[in-house]
């Protein structure tokens, strides 16, 4: 029977996990190594002590309505979308508001984690921490591994000829970036065009001499300012939209996908991407497109070698006078503290039965929480995780027999055909993924039973956001106030943008309740097909959280 468990981390997979433990009645203990609650989102000047932090002008690419903790919205004066110090600001709320600070020792760093020699039969797992030099043994039933996926910056210098033995400028991997004032004036190489890549090259090409971004795959950008304003992942993030991806061939919906980008630009003009492209990258970037056209940015393909002040492409083209090349080439997460012996059960999150549990481990009683990527948000996707976690410790879940857990491992492993670092970036797709979880949680709401017994709030849930809240419906840990934050959320969307109010004669909500019931039927039917399929599959992409 599982009672003690340890938490390692205490950023936003922690602190959900501390929640949920509590929850159900058990008792976690969270071993944070720094002195504040707030993992990567708590920014500090310093990059001493290898911590990885966001940088100073970061803003969240999900909106706070597809963001939140699922009992716990952000206030509603709050911006869609956050700066880091806002969201910081949120955790402490949540934090003080569910009595959770008293569960956690801070500046105490998890040292060792290793299977008892009586694992086999007690699950229990021997926690090593050290505070102020002092190490200490602990014994735990279960741990919950809360570091998610910045852990160690990934510089594959090994992979650019001459940028340790020639080059004379600096270089940098963009975990070291907090502002842009120290490139000034400066030629600068950004290395990797993912979000990271994309935003920095922007901030930077507003104080540096020329920017250069270096590129390999196929990049289509979206804009977090999505139709008639709203926020991106509240349009797109919905049932609808998802049924819809199901019902339809993947090479129609790809083709209205690319559609939809080059209406904005056309991706192909400015290098950044072609229809033709068998493998894609998306990311958030609205401002990109004008460094592009104005030249204060310009775009290169990936870097063939570098000389002693020079990158040369693959393309035989040649950029002289680089001061500074900045890697934007993502992190690994080597989870250190793991024996050896865990740890090479699972390569990657695919290797995780749900992405969470080592399914090899003859306990189920190590969870991996955070540890994957999603096309929403990833913090939505923790909580979720830790709310079927905390079930299964305390009894009320169950997991199937190995056997069963490895074959269902082996046939979501993405496709062989990939190269590994392609096949290693694939997200799955937030709806689904979350609605797997919350089934086998038993929190997933029906949308049928809804259709019959509350239409206005099925039709919110099928045509509207996927938002936290539809996961508090039903089942354990259902919250009250879940169906009215569902059916006020477009209400806290608008709201801090009522700064100036101007006099509008439209009724949008009124458009959107006829829209919803001339769709009825196709409710109806996703309804059925939902229930009849409850898993229409993980759907991966090699995209961006949206």
């Amino acid at each position: 029977m599982v009672r003690r468990v340890a938490i390692i981390g205490a950023g936003a997979c922690g602190l959900a996990s501390i929640k949920c433990c509590l929850e159900e009645g058990l008792e976690p203990t969270c071993f944070e190594r720094s002195e504040d609650i707030g993992g990567l989102w708590r920014y500090t000047d310093s990059t001493d002590g290898g911590r990885v932090t966001v940088y100073r002008s970061v803003i969240t690419n999900t909106s706070k309505e597809m963001s939140c903790f699922s009992d716990f919205p952000f206030p509603e004066d709050f911006p869609n979308y956050l700066p880091h110090s806002l969201l910081l600001e949120y955790f402490r709320m949540y934090a003080r508001h569910f009595d959770l600070l008293q569960h956690i020792r801070f500046k105490t760093t998890a040292v060792s984690v290793r299977k008892r020699p009586d694992f086999a039969a007690s699950g229990q797992w021997e926690v090593i921490t050290e505070t102020n030099g002092i190490q200490e043994s602990h014994v735990f039933d279960a741990v919950m591994v809360c570091t998610g996926h910045y852990q160690e910056p990934y510089l594959p210098l090994a992979s650019f000829p001459g940028i340790e033995t020639c080059f004379k400028g600096r270089y940098l991997h963009s975990q070291k970036y907090k502002d842009a004032e120290a490139f000034r004036g400066k030629r600068v190489l950004v290395v990797g065009i993912g979000n990271t890549g994309g935003d920095l090259s922007v901030e930077l090409s507003r104080v540096a001499a020329k920017v250069f971004l270096s590129t390999r795959s196929s990049t289509w950008l979206f804009n977090r300012v999505s139709d008639r304003g709203f926020p991106l992942d509240m349009v797109n993030t919905t049932r609808f939209k998802r049924f819809l991806d199901w019902l339809l061939p993947s090479a129609l919906m790809k083709w209205i996908m690319f559609r939809k980008c080059n209406s904005w630009f056309n991706h192909a003009n400015y290098g950044l991407a072609s229809t033709k492209s068998s493998y894609f990258k998306i990311i958030i970037n609205e401002e990109l497109p004008f460094c592009l056209l104005s030249g204060t940015v310009v775009l290169k393909p990936s870097v063939k070698e570098f000389t002693e002040s020079s990158a040369v492409f693959e393309d035989g083209t040649t950029e002289e006078n680089i001061d500074v090349v900045l890697f934007a080439t993502g992190y690994i997460s080597p989870f250190p503290f793991l024996e050896e012996s865990v740890r090479s059960l699972f390569d990657n999150n695919r290797s995780l039965y749900k992405c969470i549990f080592p399914p090899q481990l003859e306990k189920p009683t190590l969870a991996i929480i955070g540890f994957v990527q999603l096309t929403g948000s990833v913090m939505v996707g923790s909580e979720m995780q830790a709310r079927w976690v905390t079930g299964i410790f305390a009894g009320w879940n169950k997991l199937p027999p190995a056997s069963r857990m490895m074959a269902d491992v082996s046939k979501k492993q993405p496709p062989v055909k990939r190269n590994p670092s392609e096949r290693k970036n694939l997200k799955l797709n937030f709806i689904s993924y979350t609605d797997e979880i919350a089934s086998c949680a038993g929190v997933k709401p029906s949308l049928l039973r809804l259709l019959l017994t509350d239409p206005r709030l099925a039709l919110a849930i099928f045509f509207g956001p996927c938002t936290p809240y539809q996961y508090r419906l039903v089942g354990r840990g259902k919250w009250s106030g879940a169906r009215e934050a569902i059916l006020t959320q477009w209400q806290r969307t608008l709201k801090p943008l009522r700064t100036r109010v101007v006099d509008d004669s439209s009724d949008t909500f009124s458009g959107w309740c006829w829209r919803c019931l001339l769709a009825l039927p196709a409710a109806l039917m996703a309804g059925f097909l939902f229930s009849k399929y409850p898993r229409m599959g993980w759907s991966s992409q090699a995209g961006s959280q949206l």
